[in-house]
Formats: C-alpha cells, sequence, structure tokens
C-alpha cells in the first residue's frame, strides 16, 4: 500500500496559487482541495482565509447553501404530499369497493365479516376457528366464533395465517 506524502508550507508558491485558484475560481471546498493536492486542511485554511476575497466568498457560499436547502426542503415537502396523496387514493378505492359490496343487499357471511374485522378476532389453536376477543362488546347478530377456517390436518407447521 502506497503512503501519500501530505505537502507542507515548504512546497513554495506554486501550490499557495493553486490553492487560491481551486478555492476561489473552481469554488472547490477545502476538502476538495486537500484531496486533489495531497496538502494539508489546516494549511488550506489558513491561506485561503488571508486572501482579501476570502469573507466575501463565504458570504456567496453561505447563500448558495441557504437556497439549496430551500430548493431540498421543497422538494421533500413535495414528495411526502404526493405519497400521502397516493395512499388517500388508495384508501378511497377501497372505502369505495367495500361500501359497494355492503350497500348490496346480501347478507355477508360470518367469514367475510371476520376477513373485515380481522383485528377483533383470535385464532383458536385447538379448533382452526376464529373467535371473538373477550374484550369486545358486539350485538347478537355478530358471530362469536367463525368455524371451518383451515383444515388442521392439511397444515405441515404449527403457525396458521388467515
Amino acid at each position: 500500500m502506497e503512503v501519500l506524502k501530505i505537502k507542507t508550507k515548504s512546497n513554495g508558491k506554486d501550490t499557495k496559487d493553486k490553492i487560491i485558484e481551486l478555492f476561489f475560481t473552481e469554488h472547490l471546498r477545502p476538502v476538495d482541495i486537500s484531496k486533489k493536492l495531497r496538502v494539508g486542511m489546516p494549511y488550506i485554511t489558513k491561506i485561503i482565509q488571508k486572501d482579501s476575497r476570502y469573507i466575501e466568498e463565504k458570504e456567496i457560499r453561505k447563500l448558495a447553501n441557504k437556497e439549496k436547502n430551500k430548493i431540498q426542503k421543497r422538494m421533500y415537502a413535495q414528495n411526502k404530499r404526493q405519497k400521502e396523496k397516493k395512499e388517500y387514493q388508495k384508501l378511497l378505492v377501497q372505502i369505495n369497493r367495500d361500501n359497494e359490496y355492503l350497500s348490496t343487499k346480501k347478507k355477508e357471511s360470518d367469514l367475510q365479516f371476520a376477513n373485515w374485522n380481522r383485528s377483533a378476532y383470535e385464532y383458536d389453536k385447538d379448533s382452526s376457528d376464529l373467535v371473538l376477543k373477550n374484550d369486545i362488546n358486539t350485538g347478537f347478530n355478530v358471530a362469536k366464533r367463525v368455524s371451518n377456517i383451515v383444515n388442521p390436518n392439511t397444515i405441515k407447521s404449527n403457525k396458521i395465517y388467515v
């Protein structure tokens, strides 16, 4: 592995001129100049701070970064709104689908009700039925137990997902 030799002050006027040129005309950051010229960061900072244009350049870069941050925030907010709008549209489609189904005069099966309200039911491992949770109060027409969900003989694993 090759060790990079870091240049120091003793390298002369050409290094100083190159640093000033890279910083003020090509608008490179001191980190990038350091990598490019293999010069230590403190030396680069010392040279650019001695130049009379340093304060003006610093203000220009500060304003440019502020503007860049504004654009980034605007893009982030715009992307977030678009994502939320897509999720909202998906939710509306699902609601409309459910409303359309529920508005028909057909009686829904207990299994369909259990699927729509899956968080209200627990899986009974002994009987492979869905059982209404104890802490949920419902009317008389809500099924307390939904049977024949899964045939236990066909299951290879102990975990059952409905």
